[in-house]
């Protein structure tokens, strides 16, 4: 009588084979990974104190979006915070322009991409990842405050990555400021209406953003945050970025 057993793969099964290789590659790829964290990890660590400032990469310098943008970017670095953006064109460009034409250091964290992003002309410092995660945590590793420009899916993802690593504890309370109140207005009504009426969110944690239009007025809602604290994180802020 026959057994139905399941079939089992010979050694030299193609399927058994590809499955095998590409094992293989995941675990070399870990240490990939661990090098893209190390090469960042020490080229980044004096650019603090440091202000991320993300936006569409799609804006020509044309639009009334890259004049602000550069604005604020010359406005913080004057003020003394290096400027990180994602090194691309667009909002990022505007805003390492306007960083690099003042005193302190114009950052660029680019990403390779399927279509490649070129780097802008305007950085002090360039550094391309090829991981997103890896990226993300350079970004928020390195920065005390979080300026969001009108931007699409990229912006919008690192908007809501900042939120919840500060809602859930991860890292310490820090400034998160949208610039340009109409275009972030259906954005914020749907959260203080569908999330907070669902229930789906606290109802302080709209509180943790705020809609700023005038680029100085940015740079004096991070001074004002930070006025009784200081820049530095603590060692307890420290140990938890360390979970990040």
């Amino acid at each position: 009588m026959a057994i139905n057993a399941p079939k089992v793969p010979k050694p030299s099964d193609p399927q058994l084979v590809r499955r095998s290789q590409y094992s293989a590659r995941e675990a070399w790829r870990m240490f990939e990974i661990i090098a893209e964290f190390v090469t960042a990890t020490e080229r980044l660590p004096g650019i603090q104190p440091a202000v991320a400032v993300f936006g569409s990469a799609r804006i020509t310098p044309e639009h009334p979006y890259y004049a602000v943008a550069e604005d604020i970017g010359r406005r913080l670095s004057d003020a003394g915070f290096s400027v990180i953006s994602g090194g691309g064109p667009g909002i990022m460009e505007a805003v390492n322009k306007g960083a690099f034409a003042g005193p302190s250091s114009s950052v660029g964290l680019n990403i390779q991409l399927p279509h490649e992003q070129g780097g802008n002309a305007f950085q002090d410092m360039s550094h391309t990842f090829r991981h997103f995660f890896a990226r993300k945590v350079m970004f928020v590793k390195h920065s005390c405050a979080f300026v969001m420009m009108p931007g699409g899916f990229g912006t919008l993802d690192e908007l809501m990555e900042v939120l919840t690593l500060v809602q859930t504890g991860k890292i310490r309370r820090v400034p998160i400021i949208l610039v340009n109140t109409a275009f972030w207005a259906g954005l914020l009504d749907w959260i203080r209406g569908q999330l907070i009426r669902d229930r789906m969110i606290g109802v302080a944690d709209p509180a943790l953003m705020q809609v700023i239009d005038d680029p100085q007025q940015v740079v004096d809602a991070i001074f004002d945050h930070y006025h009784s604290r200081g820049f530095e994180p603590s060692p307890a802020e420290r140990e938890a970025e360390l979970a990040l």
